[in-house]
Parts: structure tokens; C-alpha cells; sequence
């Protein structure tokens, strides 16, 4: 039961990072970039990195609320809140 707790967690996981990386992609926004602004102190992101080598723009429409409020279901207040502050420039 605990490894299928996790393997979910894992799953979910992907797809808000994939989320994520959509909508970067449409907005022209680098997903790494905006990722280290919000967590400087961090490595970069192997799996963020490998998704956006799959990802193609506008192959997946992501609105930014959507995109917010996932990141903040898993706890990414300041990928969040960096990705609210990008919004407001389109």
C-alpha cells in the first residue's frame, strides 16, 4: 500500500510539473529559469528539464490559474507566486 501511495505521488507529481512546463512553453517563458527564481538555492530540476525537451508549445493550453493553484497543492508557493508575477506581464 505504501508503494502505491508513493508511485501516486510521483504521478501526480509529473503532471504538475508537465503543467507547469505547457505553460511556460506558451507564454515563451524558460520553465528552468523561472523554477530558479523561485528556488535559487536548488539544483536544477532533471525531471523539469527532461520534460521540456518533450514539450511543444501550444500542444497543451494551460490557463495560469490552473497552473497556480496545482503548484500550490503541492507545495510550491514561490514557483507559484513567480509564475502569478510572469502573468502579469502578458
Amino acid at each position: 500500500m505504501k508503494d502505491k501511495i508513493i508511485q501516486q505521488y510521483e504521478e501526480d507529481e509529473n503532471i504538475m510539473i508537465r503543467l507547469f512546463a505547457h505553460w511556460c512553453a506558451n507564454h515563451d517563458i524558460n520553465a528552468a529559469t523561472l523554477y530558479k527564481n523561485a528556488y535559487p538555492h536548488q539544483h536544477e530540476n532533471g525531471i523539469l528539464l527532461n520534460i521540456m525537451k518533450e514539450t511543444e508549445k501550444d500542444n497543451l493550453q494551460v490557463d495560469t490559474e490552473t497552473v497556480i493553484h496545482v503548484l500550490q497543492l503541492f507545495g510550491n508557493e514561490d514557483l507559484a507566486f513567480e509564475v502569478s508575477k510572469a502573468a502579469v506581464k502578458f
